[in-house]
């Protein structure tokens, strides 16, 4: 499974010497359907996507879709330090995100400081049992420094830290109703010798709703095709795609605050009785929305100093008035603020916590064109689900919302309010995808029948789903899988009652290698030979109607798997073998059907091919155009770039032994000229070879 991807500087070495550099570490969140680049810098998302689409994902989703939601983001601090306003910055406005030392980018790590990371997961490398999910990143920093730890470079413009110290634990989970949210839970110290009044705390975002795999803009140009909006009964802020990539985006992006927690109180707006009576002030939560860097002075220009960006902070937009409406509605290049408080006293060596969330859901279709007729309540329904379950995830224990363990909540029965309680979905069935010509066989095992909800503590199994999507929906649109086929237990008022003799086997099958035994297979004829197929395996309960559990459904990323219907490995065990190698299409048409938006996005099949070959490609006159070999053991289409682009990860594909994929380009990278084309394959156990031809046409 893919969980991480990691980017860290350190110490750089030349010629024996040593050069100090910021410990800058960069991590991927990707256990769930939502990719979010984390840095120890106190930052989100990863700017330099809009020019390195193929990179790690900023904020992805679905995962490996293309499709982000976020430029960059971070915390903001701010409070009244001995009547001086002071804010301190984790991003700002800033037309090339992050840059070490830069005005704004005021949190750094010490040299070192990587974030750390662990699991839930019994079978991941980071297991540990004080994991809180499925993938927890630990994270430090501070904006106490105003040089750059490990350089000589100033903190820019950074003249009056708060002393802070933050530890930030990031929680996500691959669960399919939970895989759209990572949570973010700050513990802020200060550490200071002044104590921090009247404090707020703020979460900058520059969302921004684009697929990254056919958005052509450039500069200002790639982000001014926004709308937003406010859910205020969830705490939210929200972005979307008008009219920048319309029928390759259809999601939103949102930023949610779930709750400071501080001196026993919790302070949110739901729980302001509680606060109001304890003694403190009202709770409130605030969105700003404002034009990127337009400092006008407007209530929808940027900040330009810690006296402005406080005020922001205390203070948010009016969305019962038509005319903030109208500014998010209508498509332009703007970024975001969600904050809350007020925490009224900070003492120095006192922590507390703040915790939001980033949460992506798909926006549901209406027909409209602008922005006022695409985002209605309707369209924004999944969103409000999906910011319900972060909402919900981090509650916890905690159903009345009041910050209390209260008579009834304890679940777990240690008499401790827990938060960051999911109910749980039977275990992921293990999977094996054998792709054939023109077939796909799936087969399963049942290890998820045995599963026990750890809140209903009963065995709730149900059944199996596969779901699989349609040849072409990968390149021509974003579609989400349909469901294939459904088998669930018999006897009960949940799913088809239809039992699994349909796919059962007769005694468990075991594969070389794989000790797992599959129970379970099923069978699909009639596919496409070398298009694109993806199919998802899931468990799900029955839920619990006394508790009320809806029924709950296995991770889709787990067991999503991507293959290409095709030939078996063919070797040449003489010379003229009765099964002979081919291309297809032939002739190709620039361009097939199959083919994505960039040039270097194409693709044709050499198949029949032996387990181990090299195929060479000519031209008429003998000129070589290309060479590669196919090794059927570890191919994993990652040598050309419509894989990169169209097929996930490399650990989701899955390819019959005898095709291998080539994109048309020569060893020069240059693509090649309509025209008829030679080619030879030679394989590499038996020496034989086998030659043929194939045209390129327009």
């Amino acid at each position: 499974m893919k969980c991480c991807i990691t980017i860290a500087l350190g110490m750089i070495f030349f010629a024996g010497k040593s050069f100090a550099q910021p410990s800058f570490d960069r991590q991927v969140i990707a256990v769930g359907n939502l990719g979010l680049s984390v840095t120890n810098a106190g930052t989100i998302g990863r700017p330099d996507v809009v020019s390195d689409p193929q990179g790690p994902p900023s904020m992805e989703y679905p995962l490996n879709s293309g499709i982000e939601h976020l430029f960059e983001g971070g915390l903001w601090i701010g409070a009244l330090v001995e009547g001086q306003t002071a804010v301190s910055t984790a991003a700002v406005d800033a037309p090339t995100g992050y840059s070490t030392g830069a005005s704004g980018f005021e949190f750094t790590s010490a040299p070192g400081n990587l974030i750390q990371q662990r699991s839930t997961l019994s079978y991941s490398d980071y297991f540990s049992v004080n994991a809180v999910s499925h993938l927890d990143m630990l994270i430090d920093f501070t904006d106490a420094n105003v040089i750059v730890p490990g350089t000589t470079i100033p903190v820019a413009d950074h003249a009056l830290p708060l002393g802070a110290v933050v530890h930030l634990e990031t929680y996500a989970y691959n669960y399919s109703f939970a895989d759209y949210f990572v949570i973010l839970n700050y513990t802020i110290t200060n550490n200071s010798s002044s104590s921090w009044d009247s404090v707020w705390l703020g979460i900058w975002t520059d969302l921004v709703v684009r697929n990254v795999n056919v958005a052509t803009d450039n500069g200002s140009a790639f982000f001014n095709k926004g709308g937003g909006g406010f859910i205020d009964s969830l705490a939210a802020i929200y972005a979307f795609d008008v009219n920048g990539d319309p029928g390759y985006t259809g999601s939103y992006g949102a930023s949610q605050f779930l709750g400071i927690e501080w001196r026993d109180q919790f302070i949110h707006p739901v729980n302001a009785t509680n606060v109001i009576a304890a003694g403190w002030p009202a709770p409130a939560v605030h969105a700003n929305f404002w034009n990127f860097k337009t400092f006008d002075g407007s209530q929808y220009g940027a900040p330009e100093d810690d006296i402005q960006r406080y005020k922001k902070l205390k203070a948010g937009l009016d969305f019962t008035d038509p005319a903030t409406v109208s500014f998010l509605q209508n498509p332009s290049n703007r970024v975001q603020l969600i904050s809350a408080g007020p925490v009224i006293e900070v003492v120095p060596g006192e922590s507390f916590k703040l915790v939001t969330a980033v949460v992506c859901a798909k926006q549901l279709p209406t027909g409209g064109t602008s922005g006022p007729e695409m985002d209605t309540e309707y369209a924004r329904t999944e969103l409000s689900n999906h910011l319900d379950w972060a909402k919900r995830t981090y509650l916890g224990e905690d159903a009345n919302e009041n910050g209390k363990l209260d008579a009834g909540e304890d679940l777990i029965v240690n008499g401790v309010l827990d938060r960051y309680i999911l109910p749980e979905p039977p275990a992921d069935p293990k999977v094996k995808i054998i792709p054939a010509a023109n077939s796909v066989s799936i087969y399963w095992d049942n290890k998820a029948e045995l599963s026990i909800d750890p809140i209903s503590r009963e065995e709730d199994f149900e059944g199996y789903r596969i779901y699989r999507s349609a040849a072409g929906d990968d390149v021509q649109q974003i579609n989400d899988p349909d469901l294939l086929a459904q088998w669930d237990v018999q006897g009960n008022n949940v799913g088809y009652n239809n039992g699994f003799e349909p796919v059962r086997l007769a005694a468990p099958l075991y594969f070389d290698g794989d000790t797992t035994g599959y129970y379970y297979k099923y069978e699909l004829s009639n596919l496409l030979n070398g298009w694109q197929y993806i199919f998802i395996i899931t468990s799900f309960d029955k839920g619990d109607a006394a508790l009320g559990l809806a029924s709950l459904e296995s991770s889709f990323v787990a067991n999503t798997f991507r293959t290409w219907p095709g030939s078996a490995v063919n070797n040449f065990t003489n010379k003229n073998p009765a099964t002979k190698v081919g291309v297809y299409p032939n002739p190709y048409r620039i361009k097939a059907a199959w083919d994505g938006q960039p040039s270097d996005t194409r693709k044709l099949y050499f198949f029949n091919l032996p387990q181990q070959c090299e195929i060479r490609i000519y031209t008429l006159a003998g000129d070589v155009v290309a060479i590669f070999e196919h090794d059927a053991g570890n191919y994993n289409g990652s040598d050309i770039n419509w894989f990169e682009n169209y097929a996930g990860s490399t650990d989701q594909r899955v390819f019959p032994g005898g095709e291998h994929a080539w994109d048309l380009l020569s060893e020069s990278s240059q693509t090649i000229t309509q025209g008829i084309y030679l080619f030879s394959v030679m394989d590499l156990a038996s020496g034989f070879k086998q030659e043929g031809q194939f045209v390129v046409i327009q």
